[in-house]
């Protein structure tokens, strides 16, 4: 994937802002939409960003605000600390995002975004993995996608038509 000055331009737009260190658009709508961005571990201006995966969509992002306003976040957190596969899993997507973030550059850090691991506490980054990666890379990003789709009526629009339903998204 690239990132043109089309796509530039309407992240732009989505955001209200000039995007910064953008690498490319990780995922698109069903529409054709930019809604993932890949960022650079470092900014132009040397800040270190380790948020690699940035959802722009608007209508994403204020799903996902909604979600976690709602307490989705709390009980994946407390089925996170119950369940060992879910957390093995959630391990798993927090390994394999440091490691494409460091293959771009090492910030030195652990910290990958969204509470991975160890805790659940940015929707938004879950999400913008899950699309970016596809399904069964981030087991609660996936669950969020799902309920994207599902509960926020985002299927076809936002969200690929065909991801799988309720929990569980892979």
């Amino acid at each position: 994937m690239s990132v043109s000055d089309n796509d530039l331009a309407a992240v732009e737009q989505q955001l209200g802002r000039v995007p910064r260190g953008v690498l490319e658009v990780s995922y698109r709508t069903p529409d054709g939409a930019p809604a993932v961005v890949k960022t650079a571990p470092r900014l132009p201006d040397g800040t270190p960003f380790p948020t690699l995966y940035y959802l722009t969509d608007p209508r994403l992002t204020g799903a996902c605000s909604r979600l976690e306003s709602g307490g989705v976040m709390r009980e994946m957190q407390a089925r996170l600390a119950d369940d060992e596969e879910l957390a093995a899993g959630y391990l798993r997507a927090h390994l394999s995002y440091l490691a494409e973030r460091d293959a771009i550059e090492s910030l030195g850090t652990d910290f990958t975004g969204g509470g991975m691991p160890d805790r659940v506490k940015c929707l938004h980054v879950l999400v913008a993995h899950s699309l970016a990666k596809g399904p069964g890379v981030n087991p609660l990003g996936d669950e969020a996608v799902a309920m994207l789709a599902d509960v926020e009526k985002l299927r076809g629009i936002a969200v690929p038509a065909d991801w799988a339903h309720g929990v569980g998204g892979a």
